[in-house]
Parts: structure tokens; C-alpha cells; sequence
């Protein structure tokens, strides 16, 4: 199966490289890093490295993400992931989450770092109380059980595009994870290792960040609890 990667970035110069160099080349057709109006090197990095990289100049992971899926819609994608800019996850194991796909077992699938190993300080406490919460409510509201809210996933791309993702924030991930939910695609999670990124965190790395982020995630569940 045709399997495509999609990486948003936002100043990521440090760690894009690595991320792209530890995918797997034999498993994907393009790796695509959606430059997220980064104002360091990091289009530089990533094109250096071997990536078709896009621009998105309104500033959000969401926003980035869909900038991506449009582009691949001039594709043959059949599979896309989803991992981060930033070294965290661990590229390498991408095989883990598109087999059960290849394999026709699941349409979506979530690397969950919270059933996996985690580097110590790596998965932030907030992040941790975040998707328990996300999936307490999930799974209350449409019985599916999620540990937690991570970006490393993989789905398959007809199913995605019947999803209509629309938010352009942090809201993106939780979005995804209801939809498939709400659609009664097939679900599973696999554990993932996750490891300290490189830089700072945009979101759990300060104060307003993560209360901005879990605004945004709470909001996102109460607006589709609502049109249930």
C-alpha cells in the first residue's frame, strides 16, 4: 500500500532532520513537512533531508495537517501517518502502527505513549491528566477506550477524507480521535516509545500554552457531545 508521512513543523530546524533520516525509506512513497511559518531554518532542514516540504502561514498543528492531506489528495496515498516535528516520537517504529492497516485489520490506528514507554519528563504531567479526561469522556459519550491524545498515528486516507476534519488547532488530534469514533471505523492503540524532544514545547512547554490547548481539547468534545 501507497503509505505517505505528514509532518507539521514550526521551528524545528534541531530536530526535523533526525525525524525524517529515522523513517523508514522502503515503507514510504513521500514524506511530506508542512513548514508551519517557521522563522528559523527549518524548510532548509527539512529539504535537505529529503522531504517535499509545503508552507502554511496561519499558525496551527491542525492548520499544518490539513495542508498536508490536501497536497496528498493529488496522490495515490492510501495510507498517511502523523508524527511530530520535534524528535519525541520514534519514527522507526512506524511499521507498528501501518500493519494492522496493510494487514486490513484496522482503518485507524494510535501509537499511544501512555501504554508505552516514556522517557521520564518526557510526557508531561498535564498531558497525562489531558487525555485521561479526553478519554473518559470519549468512551462515556461513544464507547471507545483511548489512553491517551498522542500525534504519532496512521489511518487510512479514504477514511480520513470521509472524517471532514476542520479544526486548525490543538483541537486537530481529539477531533480525529471522536470522528473515528463517531464513524465506527476500526480502532485499535499500540504502545509507542516517546522520548524528551529537542527544544521546547510550544504547548506543554509554558503556562498559557497548556491552558490554551485544553480550552481548545475540552471545547472540541463538547461541541460533538452536543451534536451527538
Amino acid at each position: 500500500m501507497t503509505i505517505a508521512v505528514i509532518i507539521p513543523a514550526y521551528n524545528e530546524e534541531h530536530s526535523i532532520a533526525k525525524v525524517i533520516n529515522d523513517i523508514p525509506q522502503n515503507l514510504v512513497s513521500e514524506i511530506v513537512v508542512v513548514n508551519n511559518n517557521s522563522s528559523d531554518g527549518t524548510e532548509t532542514a527539512a529539504k535537505n533531508a529529503g522531504a517535499t516540504v509545503l508552507f502554511e502561514s496561519y499558525k496551527g498543528y491542525g492548520a499544518a495537517c490539513l495542508k498536508g492531506i490536501e497536497y496528498l489528495k493529488t496522490k495515490q496515498t492510501e495510507i498517511i501517518v502523523f508524527l511530530d516535528g520535534d524528535y519525541s516520537d520514534y519514527p522507526d517504529e512506524l511499521i507498528k502502527l501501518v500493519q494492522p492497516i496493510i494487514n486490513d485489520e484496522y482503518d485507524f490506528v494510535l501509537g499511544s505513549r501512555v501504554i508505552g514507554q516514556s522517557e521520564k519528563g518526557a510526557l508531561p504531567f498535564q498531558s497525562r491528566i489531558g487525555s485521561k479526561i479526553a478519554g473518559i469522556l470519549i468512551n462515556l459519550f461513544w464507547s471507545v477506550k483511548y489512553t491517551d491524545l498522542g500525534p504519532f498515528r496512521a489511518i487510512k486516507f479514504n477514511k480520513l477524507i470521509e472524517l471532514e476534519m476542520q479544526d486548525k488547532w490543538f483541537g486537530w488530534t481529539v477531533e480525529m480521535q471522536i470522528k473515528t469514533a463517531k464513524n465506527k471505523l476500526r480502532i485499535t492503540e499500540i504502545p509507542v516509545r516517546y522520548r524528551k524532544r529537542i527544544g521546547k514545547s510550544k504547548v506543554t512547554g509554558t503556562v498559557k500554552g497548556t491552558v490554551l490547548a485544553s480550552i481548545i481539547i475540552l471545547k472540541t468534545i463538547f461541541v460533538h457531545i452536543f451534536k451527538k
